[in-house]
């Protein structure tokens, strides 16, 4: 299994600008996306009340100066007590519960994932380009579907995505249009490289028809020539079509976060 799975997951969706804060990673990107504008909590070296205290000041300092609000991206693991104490009672809120899925490289899907995009599996991610960068149809698709902003945020989203070396994948329609994009992020580590299924998005008027089914195919067999061991992705809890399609592909739930916010300004984009 994957080890590290906060850590692969942050340099897949990194912060452009960034900083250590004790045992705090410190996320900024202009409210683009919450993961990138929340605080990873990679370590929790605090003891009393008042260290818990003087750190939250620090990060509400660094954010104000940002003009961002105070967000904590928090695992659901007993690790997060003491700090889910602190911010229950600072007041912060709980919202945007997230799975965090895993599918090993040599994972089947049942019969219902090939039978979703009307097709042998082998055959699922025929037709779909595959590139290193995101082309401008992708970035108008996934935008489309997923962003909030206008051109300045979009260039934010880019800066993220391309901080981490991904492959990019888009399935036309009939008529020769985009219908549905999705992002592998390929993050190495010591035990071997894993991939990150991300920015998965289908045209509005194109859905139901199998393209997500193809891309998501298309990733993978991307993902076996380069020696991938496995794959993660993240859906939230509320997303029960996508949960079903994922758990159709060999995907299965590991843990989960949710984020945890101070006084809400703004709405940020993404999950």
């Amino acid at each position: 299994m994957l080890p590290d799975l906060e850590s692969a997951m942050d340099a897949a969706w990194p912060a452009p600008d960034r900083e250590l804060s004790g045992g705090w990673v410190l996320r900024a990107a202009h409210g683009v996306t919450q993961r990138a504008n929340s605080i990873w909590p990679r370590s929790e070296p605090l003891c009393t009340r008042d260290e818990w205290l003087a750190a939250l000041r620090d990060a509400r300092a660094w954010y104000r100066n940002r003009r961002l609000p105070v967000i904590f991206q928090v695992f659901d693991t007993p690790g997060s007590s003491a700090l889910n104490a602190v911010l229950d009672e600072e007041g912060f809120t709980r919202q945007s519960v997230t799975l965090i899925m895993v599918r090993a490289a040599d994972t089947a899907p049942d019969a219902d994932f090939a039978l979703a995009a009307g097709g042998e599996a082998p055959e699922l991610g025929a037709g779909v380009e595959i590139t290193e960068y995101p082309s401008a149809e992708w970035l108008d698709l996934w935008w489309s579907v997923d962003g909030r902003g206008g051109a300045a945020e979009l260039e934010t989203a880019r800066a993220i995505l391309t901080a981490c070396p991904a492959l990019y994948a888009l399935v036309r329609d009939d008529d020769g249009g985009p219908a549905a994009v999705g992002r592998l992020a390929i993050v190495p580590s010591r035990a071997g490289s894993w991939g990150g299924l991300y920015c998965m998005a289908t045209r509005p008027d194109a859905r139901r028809r199998g393209y997500a089914t193809r891309v998501q195919q298309a990733l993978f067999s991307a993902g076996a020539a380069r020696g991938l061991d496995g794959y993660w992705l993240l859906v939230m809890a509320s997303n029960s079509a996508a949960r079903k399609l994922y758990s159709r592909a060999g995907f299965f739930e590991v843990s989960r976060y949710y984020y945890r916010q101070e006084r809400p300004r703004r709405s940020l984009t993404g999950c």
